[in-house]
């Protein structure tokens, strides 16, 4: 942020949409999410303010101006927690301004404020920018009315294990903010509450042209497919593939930097799912959406008008698997008793809990295969938009330098597909529609802002990126490289040299020409009986140079790929070689690399 935040006498003239900002009755809810999470949260705050007769508005941190904070006076936020401790990328020009240096340290003095993390207790940094925002918050003073709340993954209730309590404790405190006035009692949560949109039939004779609801926004842009290629073995039991677009006007974009698609479902799924749930004989009809409660989300870029068709493929997701929230909501549309008592049982405490997990998470399934056992829900299609969750779009780090392939950019994505304990095979939505594409078709690409920067200079890099984790290693390299700079170092995983040894040939060719260091370990590739080989291994093995590059000329580094085991393992090689070559304690050595993440010499970019 290049600006200062407004002075609190500068309030009521810079406010986004606060007419009622300081009414008796309202407050303002901003999630930050990348798989959805954050956002069925939000929603579901909203309601339970609905139900305490409380004004809410919900904003994506994506959308809301960041300045704008200063003007609120009561915000829930809900933070979701990414690869191995970072913020939604949306999340990300907010988090930048609270950290600046020169704000007051009453900022936020008549704000007040509450916080729900989302994340993953099997990872060290457990709900990290949930932790990191209430505690800034309250250095620019603002007031934490309620504890945090941490919902964890892990937890055999999953999210909801955390969430109910606190949603419970937020309303006592908010009751004590705002009474119910005399004669208005409490709405109950599980009541069937109205539906978010009013879906009418459209005129008749009105004719529907399909176009991509992307194309009026201008963080869009517009790609054609030019390569579709698969980069393992076609023998190999994942399909890895290179994919390159060009765009049809220039786009400037970083090393680190991601790519945004929507997908679409693919048709015979959205046509057997409707005729499973009784829409198939209207779906192409056109209909009117109206936009009734403003305090719950709908996906982004929907049109007012449209078919029910094609709001089943672009708009929600049939493929995902349901929260618990979808059935405490579809029980209201089970007509067959056995049926409803089932549904019933699973929202009924722990145990509910218990049968539910077992049900549905634990075997990954589907919405569209819930309606498929449960035929005799009758679904008003006004609930639409209640009972799917929102199809998502994805985010894939970027290959390429803008620098290398001007107007143009490369993916590497791995496709989604495996089979569930039930033995029920399973593709990812996006990956999958993507890898059905031909060369020449069009679609709109949007991009973000990664955690990586690049030194403008002559400083040594050190990339880490096992897998597909080496599509940002790539954009790094290939600037660096086409910039003139040859202190460039990149160590890679994979299995297999000769089945999944992604752009190994252009790895070879920097190496021979003397811009690139290369090690790779190929864990399957050793002689049998033997301990497998990572990136880590060759790290702690390569420790001498690993000194010479980080502690004597300070190189920066980049790890990136899945964030399970890895990027700790990493760490801790690193560590490992500050300490036996660079004549720290194991203490030292640790807050060493710390300080190189504190500084900006050491980034993740690393996804769940």
């Amino acid at each position: 942020m290049s600006s200062r935040p407004p002075s609190p006498s500068t309030r009521s003239s810079t406010s986004l949409d606060h007419e009622h900002a300081h009414d008796d009755r309202s407050l303002t809810i901003l999630y930050a999410t990348e798989t959805g999470t954050a956002q069925d949260v939000a929603d579901r705050l909203a309601r339970l303010c609905r139900c305490l007769h409380i004004r809410a508005r919900v904003h994506n941190t994506d959308v809301y101006p960041p300045t704008e904070l200063i003007n609120e006076h009561l915000v829930l936020f809900v933070v979701s927690t990414t690869g191995s401790g970072r913020e939604p990328r949306g999340m990300t020009p907010l988090w930048q301004m609270l950290l600046r240096a020169d704000l007051p340290d009453d900022l936020f003095e008549d704000l007040a404020f509450a916080v729900f993390g989302l994340g993953d207790s099997s990872y060290e940094k457990f709900c990290w920018p949930g932790k990191l925002l209430s505690r800034r918050l309250q250095q620019l003073g603002a007031n934490e009315l309620c504890a945090r709340g941490e919902g964890d993954e892990q937890h055999h209730l999953g999210v909801e294990g955390a969430l109910g309590p606190w949603a419970e404790k937020l309303s006592e405190v908010l009751l004590q903010l705002y009474p119910l006035p005399e004669g208005m009692t409490r709405d109950m949560l599980d009541d069937l509450p109205p539906p978010r949109v009013s879906i009418l039939d459209g005129k008749p004779g009105t004719q529907l042209t399909r176009k991509d609801p992307l194309v009026t926004d201008r963080e869009y842009h517009t790609a054609t497919l030019t390569c579709n290629r698969r980069t393992t073995a076609t023998d190999w039991y994942q399909d890895v593939r290179h994919f390159e677009f060009r765009l049809d006007e220039t786009v400037e974009y970083e090393p680190g930097d991601v790519a945004v698609i929507h997908p679409e479902a693919m048709p015979l799924d959205v046509e057997s799912f409707l005729a499973c749930i009784g829409f198939a004989n209207t779906a192409d009809d056109p209909v009117k959406i109206e936009h009734i409660l403003e305090d719950q989300s709908l996906p982004d870029h929907l049109p007012t008008t449209t078919t029910i068709r094609e709001i089943f493929t672009r708009y929600v997701d049939i493929n995902a698997v349901p929260r618990r929230s979808f059935f405490a909501l579809l029980k209201h549309f089970t007509t067959d008793e056995m049926e409803r008592d089932k549904l019933e049982e699973f929202l009924n405490g722990e145990e509910g809990a218990d049968d539910l997990y077992e049900y549905c998470q634990r075997p990954r399934r589907t919405i569209r295969e819930v309606l498929e056992e449960f035929r005799s829900a009758r679904i008003p299609r006004d609930y639409v938009f209640d009972l799917f969750p929102p199809l998502r779009p994805r985010q894939f780090s970027i290959a390429s330098s803008i620098k290398r392939h001007p107007r143009s950019v490369q993916l590497c994505i791995a496709i989604v597909q495996y089979r569930t304990m039930l033995k029920i095979p399973r593709r990812g939505v996006c990956t999958t529609w993507l890898a059905g594409l031909q060369p020449g078709y069009q679609l709109r690409i949007g991009f973000q802002k990664g955690f990586i920067t690049v030194p403008n200079d002559t400083t040594p890099v050190l990339c880490v990126g096992p897998g597909t984790g080496v599509a940002p290693m790539r954009a790094v390299i290939q600037q660096r490289v086409h910039d003139g700079v040859s202190g460039n170092t990149l160590y890679f995983g994979c299995r297999s040299e000769s089945r999944d040894h992604h752009y190994g040939d252009e790895w070879r060719a920097l190496t021979e020409s003397g811009t690139l260091v290369y090690r790779a370990a190929f864990s399957r590739d050793g002689p049998e009986g033997e301990s497998r080989t990572y990136v880590q291994d060759l790290i702690r093995a390569d420790a001498k140079r690993i000194w010479e590059l980080v502690g004597e000329r300070e190189a920066w580094v980049y790890i990136s790929g899945s964030a399970n085991k890895m990027p700790a393992a990493v760490r801790a090689a690193l560590a490992y070689a500050i300490q036996s070559e660079g004549g720290r304690t194991e203490e030292e050595a640790k807050e060493y690399v710390a300080r190189m993440e504190r500084e900006g010499r050491l980034v993740e970019e690393c996804w769940s």
